[in-house]
């Protein structure tokens, strides 16, 4: 196992599997087990959704996971999460293993960090965002999102709010009525990373590396007032806009019927991620192979 050292000085555990061209997945190697896991497949999320992924790509490529999401939430980070500071730990990880140059994966906000991570260097051979959009996304959105939660978290009482995931009687997700247990400091970090984007144009951002985007048909979410009243829009902008983003070098997938959380499930995912993927690092002459750090 490796260690990288991340923007705060704190450290984060690295899991290499595989040999070939570097991919970065900021997931969690170490499979959920227990109640919690149960509770997880009720919802139709995968208890080992980071392990599926690894398995699922390690034979083909160097898959480089790394639970980030959980060092955040275990380790938060309440001032200095900004879009610049993710960065510098997405290409901390990447220098613990000796890679560089790699691919990146990312789901939602890991997604829009991969976005801004592809801005900020010329390391990556490709970007893939899952759960959120390159183009027209909805940051503003988020902003009051994580905004309303941070204040919500600070409140004396527990509150009920986008957390965890609950089922109405139609069976999708309810997110004005599940239940948070997250903390001040956890959920200001979020709000540090979404005022730190609160001037960026993603229409205006122009990449060179490969990069496909892919999202549920169904991936919208309406909060309530309590949560800002607003509309979080994921699948909206690659419906409305794919051929501006096809003309600006976006592969584009709208998986039929999913949202966001059957749409970052590993049976979804890894059919649209491991063949884009071997197009790709097939032809990129700097794809880069093994490192040190295994």
């Amino acid at each position: 196992m490796v260690e990288a050292t991340l923007h705060d000085g704190n450290t984060i555990e690295v899991e290499v599997s595989g040999s070939g061209p570097v991919v970065l997945l900021p997931v969690d190697p170490q499979p959920v087990e227990g109640e919690q896991a149960e509770e997880m497949r009720k919802w139709g999320n995968d208890p080992a959704l980071g392990r599926s992924l690894i398995d699922g790509l390690s034979d083909a490529f160097r898959v480089v996971a790394f639970d980030y999401q959980g060092h955040v939430m275990s380790t938060p980070k309440p001032a200095t999460l900004t879009p610049g500071n993710v960065v510098r730990d997405l290409l901390a990880v990447a220098d613990a293993v000796g890679a560089e140059r790699f691919a990146y994966y990312g789901y939602s906000w890991l997604a829009l960090s991969g976005l801004q991570l592809a801005i900020r260097t010329d390391r990556l051979t490709a970007l893939v965002m899952g759960g959120f959009p390159p183009y027209g996304g909805p940051y503003a959105e988020m902003l009051r999102v994580t905004t309303a939660t941070y204040e919500l978290a600070a409140a004396p009482k527990p509150v009920i709010g986008p957390g965890s995931a609950s089922k109405g009687s139609d069976d999708a997700y309810d997110w004005s009525s599940v239940e948070v247990t997250t903390t001040e400091d956890q959920t200001r970090q979020f709000v540090t990373l979404y005022e730190g984007l609160r001037g960026f144009d993603d229409r205006a951002a122009r990449l060179t590396c490969p990069r496909l985007c892919f999202a549920g048909s169904a991936d919208q979410i309406q909060y309530d007032e309590r949560w800002g009243g607003v509309l979080v829009d994921i699948a909206g902008p690659l419906v409305r806009h794919r051929a501006e983003m096809e003309a600006l070098g976006w592969d584009v997938e709208v998986l039929d019927g999913l949202d966001h959380m059957s749409a970052m499930q590993p049976p979804n995912v890894l059919p649209v991620l491991r063949p884009w993927l071997e197009r790709t690092l097939a032809q990129d002459p700097r794809r880069g192979g093994s490192g040190p750090g295994e």
